[in-house]
């Protein structure tokens, strides 16, 4: 483990958990890397010597048309930004923003943010009283609105919290795209979907590509409790745009780059280079808390009793001035090459769990694409294979959600039988959090 540790600097540390030793002929490196973040916070809120302080954040609420039916769901939209700007910190700056075919700011208005205080939070929530429902849905159009308010705060963390019930009707996917395209990098953004009219890949695509969360609230009278939770959240973090470096020595080739904790995402994708054989990863904003990344590289063949650094893992954050990024923790990947059968074919622990966490999000999405689509074998197998991976890693949330779409005859052996009903809010919260992963049994 090591730690970059001086006063008003965030403190990191990164752990490498891997087995080392390959045999003659191997040449697939996997390390697990969990990064933590300490300290009140990361900073306690003193700021970053350079950096702006302070946090702002834009609430997107749908006012689409469909937000009418039932009438109520209108009602605890309204109610939960409300909660939401009341969880604000004084002095973050905020606005809200009502999202049709168009996206309106509701406040505070003209292209500004209000700063969070007793007067300007009674405001918005006056303001808030006149939502009504009515238009279509373009959520790329609510983005860049958010986007523009954003980018005009001299703050550190910059964030989005998005609300629909629909799909996205009234623009196409190219616009969204470009949107998510435009906005990446520039601010975070939870998405919740309320209901079961909208569609889980459309809210899923936005949280990932914003580095947020995402989740449905099938009940709009859970609203208000989601939005607070969120906010509070959002006011925990710190840092925003630490950055997974990583550095691979000349012939290794980089297979992939995963966060598996706390949910699943592939970052390979998202890789930006940063000098001669190392590229950076964004991870986004961080508060204290501690998440699991998987790297795995293919390092060139050597002979055994030869050892190299197969990858070299930084915490770096950005220098805003445009100076050489600050270090914040690092640790090394490791390659030993081994005629011990027993010490090269062993699996580290932390390794093996994560690789089922990522095929268990994998064979629920497959399971339920196949279902939709009328494969119910398919179907039946891959879910089947969940439930195995669910109960042999000990993932009781998932675990919960599958069973209300499948019959479990045998978790261990995932012999399954597919419900012949099952409720879209219950098939929809298993697609939106299949991702959730459970960390490693110590």
């Amino acid at each position: 483990m090591a730690n970059f540790s001086k006063s008003n600097v965030p403190q990191f540390s990164v752990e490498v958990y891997q087995n080392e030793y390959l045999p003659e002929g191997g040449r697939e490196v996997n390390g697990i890397i969990t990064v933590t973040s300490t300290g009140g916070g990361t900073t306690g809120g003193v700021p970053l010597p350079g950096r702006a302080t302070g946090a702002a954040v834009v609430i997107m609420v749908d006012c689409s048309g469909s937000m009418d039916y039932p009438p109520t769901k209108m009602r605890n939209a309204r109610d939960a930004t409300a909660a939401a700007v009341d969880t604000l910190r004084d002095g973050t700056s905020f606005a809200v923003v009502a999202g049709t075919h168009v996206a309106k700011e509701v406040y505070p208005g003209n292209g500004r943010l209000a700063v969070a205080d007793p007067r300007t939070r009674a405001e918005a929530r006056g303001a808030l009283r006149r939502l009504s429902a009515g238009g279509g849905t373009a959520i790329g159009t609510w983005l860049r609105l958010a986007d523009r308010l954003l980018g005009a705060a001299d703050v550190d963390i910059r964030h989005g919290i998005l609300l629909t019930d629909g799909r996205n009707e009234h623009e196409s996917p190219e616009d969204l795209r470009a949107a998510l395209d435009a906005c990446a990098g520039r601010f975070t953004c939870d998405a919740r979907g309320v209901g079961t009219d909208w569609e889980v890949k459309e809210v899923t695509g936005i949280a990932s590509a914003l580095l947020g969360t995402a989740d449905i609230v099938a009940d709009p009278a859970g609203l208000a409790a989601d939005f607070t939770q969120m906010m509070e959240n959002a006011m925990g973090k710190e840092v925003a745009d630490v950055a997974l470096r990583l550095w691979t020595p000349v012939g290794v080739e980089i297979r992939f780059v995963k966060q598996v904790a706390p949910t699943v995402a592939d970052l390979t994708g998202r890789r930006t280079e940063a000098g001669p054989r190392a590229g950076d990863y964004p991870t986004g904003s961080w508060g204290d808390e501690s998440r699991d990344y998987h790297v795995c590289v293919r390092v060139p063949e050597a002979g055994i009793g030869q050892e190299m650094l197969a990858a070299r893992v930084s915490l770096v954050l950005p220098d805003p001035s445009g100076g050489a990024p600050q270090t914040l923790s690092q640790g090394l990947v490791r390659a030993v090459w081994t005629d011990d059968m027993v010490a090269s074919t062993s699996i580290n622990p932390q390794v093996a769990h994560y690789t089922g966490q990522a095929e268990l999000a994998q064979v629920i999405q497959q399971g339920l694409d196949a279902r939709k689509s009328g494969d119910f074998d398919g179907a039946t197998a891959k879910l089947g294979r969940a439930v195995q991976l669910a109960s042999a890693s000990g993932n009781e949330d998932t675990a919960k959600l599958l069973s209300k779409v499948v019959d479990v005859v045998d978790a261990a052996t995932g012999t399954v039988r597919l419900k012949a009903k099952v409720a879209e809010a219950d098939e929809m919260t298993l697609e939106t959090r299949s991702t959730k992963t459970v960390r490693v049994k110590k």
